[in-house]
């Protein structure tokens, strides 16, 4: 990956990868759950809730790490489930059917495989003349023969877990690697005379392993179409599938239109009948029934119904637009407050405010919240009108039902049903223009 970042820990549809694969295993209601953990494990740990870890100190093959779990499973007698955890696109559905193809062959061993096209860096099966697996081949160990097979190896298995670890115990490490390889236990199991089953994955995409950007950037691509297919399928109209990123988890409610280019992460609850994008990010909100959210950028925020943001506006954290209120063009608003119906149309920056009810602030009007050292409060009451280009310079209140005069500088407490005016007294000098030209045009001396 070339990466200071764990591996399973990069991101597919903003979920790190191995939350995936645990969650295909919690699935399946297993009795527990163990995550072998190397390489920065305590950052793998810290990702993960829920599950049990074995440590694998050295890294020595995928045979060293199930036998990294074995102190963990003392006592425990039946069917072990392993996977990757570099393999995001797994279903519980196909480790399912895996399990059920095992248990019906009486098997020591049940093996996921796929056919692929281009089976170039996975294991090859090896059948038997009957068509049995009869081995599993690496294919830094492969002939050119054997590289030439299309079916691979998933590194899922499903395991008998008593032949299991005593087939790993008799695993070597003579290979171009020097590592002890699981693989090498189907070999031991079937010269032993136990059964070995193989169930053949549907979508050949499940299996697929991450190993490199690229290789993320397909995953990503193939669970960000099932994750759009799933809200389409409740719903959810999304206008163009493949430029359009929601992480899983995000709650969506029907009727809601979702245009290209936007973004919506795990967090967000989106209501019914809302129109989002294009070019929109929301994270961490919180979206009422038939609000339209246009170019913009929603964090950490609750905005309620009929409400309108954007285009191009900056709703911050901290943030409570409530029913039918409007945040404009250009406008950024920061851990406020904005009542019913209010309307912030363009071009304002409101920070720390509490604006009331049916409450118009003019086209670039600034709350002056911050003295260099501390922030303050603004606080428009119910009915009040914000003239254009005032700057109300916190802590400041203006009163219910008050105006204030645009251009105005307003840093002491309107009264209710007031007019609030602070400016210079303008000066006209006639024919001062006329003069200015005249001069311009003098010759130089």
């Amino acid at each position: 990956m070339k990466s200071s970042t764990p591996k399973v820990l990069h991101a597919v549809c903003g979920r790190p990868m191995l939350h995936y694969v645990v969650d295909a295993a919690r699935a399946l209601e297993p009795k527990k759950i163990i995550v072998v953990v190397g390489h920065k494990a305590e950052e793998v740990m810290s990702a993960v809730d829920g599950v049990e870890f074995a440590l694998q100190e050295e890294q020595l093959g995928t045979g060293h790490a199930v036998m990294a779990s074995r102190p963990m499973l003392s006592g425990f007698e039946g069917s072990l489930v392993i996977l990757s955890g570099d393999t995001p696109l797994i279903r519980p559905e196909t480790i399912s059917e895996l399990i059920d193809a095992y248990h019906t062959a009486g098997a020591a061993v049940g093996i996921l495989t796929a056919r692929l096209d281009n089976p170039t860096g996975y294991g090859r099966i090896v059948r038997a003349a009957d068509g049995s697996v009869a081995a599993i081949v690496e294919e830094k160990d492969a002939t050119e023969e054997e590289k030439r097979i299309d079916e691979t190896n998933s590194g899922i298995y499903c395991f008998d877990s008593e032949k299991l670890f005593a087939a790993l115990g008799q695993v070597g490490a003579d290979n171009e690697q020097k590592e002890y390889y699981l693989t090498d236990v189907i070999e031991i199991l079937r010269e032993q005379g136990a059964a070995v089953a193989a169930r053949t994955a549907g979508d050949a995409d499940e299996i697929a392993g991450v190993n490199s950007r690229v290789q993320l950037a397909q995953a990503d691509k193939v669970m960000r179409h099932r994750v759009n297919e799933g809200y389409m399928l409740r719903g959810v109209t999304i206008i163009e599938s493949a430029s359009t990123f929601i992480t899983p988890g995000a709650q969506i409610g029907a009727d809601t239109i979702i245009y290209p280019m936007t973004f919506i992460d795990a967090e967000t609850i989106i209501g019914e009948g809302c129109v989002v994008g294009p070019s929109s990010r929301l994270k961490g909100s919180k979206v009422g029934d038939n609000t339209t959210i246009d170019n913009s950028i929603v964090l950490q925020s609750t905005i309620e119904d009929d409400a309108t943001i954007g285009p191009f506006a900056h709703v911050r954290p901290g943030t409570h637009v409530k029913t039918g209120a409007k945040v404009g063009g250009f406008v950024e608003i920061k851990n406020s407050e904005l009542g019913i119906d209010s309307k912030v149309p363009h071009l304002s920056y409101i920070g720390d405010a509490l604006i009331g009810d049916y409450v118009n602030i003019g086209a670039g009007t600034i709350t002056c919240n911050y003295d260099g050292f501390e922030k303050h409060r603004t606080v428009v009451e119910a009915g009040a009108f914000i003239g254009s280009d005032t700057m109300l310079v916190a802590p400041v209140k203006v009163g219910k039902g008050s105006f204030t005069g645009a251009g105005s500088v307003i840093s002491k407490d309107v009264p209710e049903d007031s007019l609030a005016i602070e400016r210079s007294e303008q000066r006209t000098i006639g024919d001062w223009a006329k003069k200015r030209r005249k001069k311009a045009r003098r010759p130089e001396q």
